[in-house]
């Protein structure tokens, strides 16, 4: 295993989601920066997702041309804590954070929108969290939800953002429950109202929720979209426009590996913490004591 005394390591982080994992292998520089070596996700798909995480691993490794004992440090993130082979895990706002710092310096927030809740967290220039509001357990501002609409319309999630950007008269959609949005939906199509009006009025009601989660914990500058629906370029959309009727200056923004923030994150608190430890004499070997 790599020595966490040098000044580069190694470090890999794995973030089990409700709906998908991602694995992140990174090189990491500490204060002198760190590179994504190889990073994807992938749909769980009713699979073991523990299996999932082991596959994709060994997959990173692979493209990444980078040995498992070379590793000085393997992150658990999200529900990866039973992941056996992990080093060490960290809190999902934490690895998230600190994603999201990497992405994007100037993000003051991240929104984290997953398959089944979205949550904001607002965190300082070295990643610490400094608050967090979280919608509720009603789904219907989730990835899930938006992916049981888009089996009602017949149509693929990846084709939900494109359709919402062609809207022409958004139909309004309840915020209020999954349960009562997906009856909008269904009484909508009845009315023959266009497939873009009605993923453009669910996503109005999406990014309302979320600015409200935005709001209250008093970011007013820079948030960057993380998780599954970051890269949704109608919620996106739907979210700025909801920000300027509201006469917020506040930027939203995305990246090109936002799906990967926990996973990112995880792998860059692991090699702080492999520092750490190190400078403490302690050594540390795969699958040995957590963070």
């Amino acid at each position: 295993m790599t020595n966490p005394n040098m000044e580069t390591l190694l470090v890999a982080g794995i973030d089990i989601g409700s709906s998908a994992v991602k694995v992140a292998v990174m090189e990491d520089r500490g204060e002198k920066g760190a590179d994504l070596l190889f990073g994807r996700g992938e749909r769980i798909r009713k699979r073991d997702p523990h299996q999932v995480a082991a596959d994709l691993f060994e997959h990173a490794l692979s493209e990444a041309s980078v040995r498992r004992d070379r590793l000085a440090y393997v992150a658990t993130t999200g529900e990866g804590e039973g992941v056996p082979f992990r080093t060490g895990h960290f809190y999902g706002m934490t690895t998230h954070a600190r994603g999201g710092r990497w992405m994007d310096p100037e993000a003051e927030a991240v929104l984290d929108v997953g398959g089944l809740h979205a949550r904001a967290v607002k965190m300082d220039e070295k990643a610490k969290v400094l608050g967090y509001r979280m919608t509720s357990q009603c789904a219907s501002g989730s990835g899930q939800f938006l992916e049981n609409i888009s089996r009602y319309l017949g149509i693929t999630i990846d084709e939900i953002g494109p359709l919402s950007l062609q809207a022409q008269n958004p139909e309004q959609c309840s915020s209020i429950c999954a349960v009562l949005a997906e009856t909008d939906v269904i009484n909508m199509v009845s009315r023959g109202i266009p497939t873009p009006d009605i993923i453009k009025g669910i996503h109005q009601s999406m990014a309302g929720r979320y600015l409200r989660l935005l709001n209250s914990i008093g970011i007013k500058k820079v948030a960057l979209v993380t998780g599954g629906l970051a890269a949704d370029v109608g919620l996106l959309q739907a979210i700025r426009e909801a920000g300027e009727s509201q006469g917020l200056k506040l930027e939203i923004r995305s990246h090109e590996h936002s799906m990967l923030a926990g996973a990112i994150g995880a792998a860059l608190w692991g090699g702080y913490r492999a520092r750490k430890l190190a400078a403490k004499g302690i050594g540390l070997g795969l699958g040995g004591a957590g963070a």
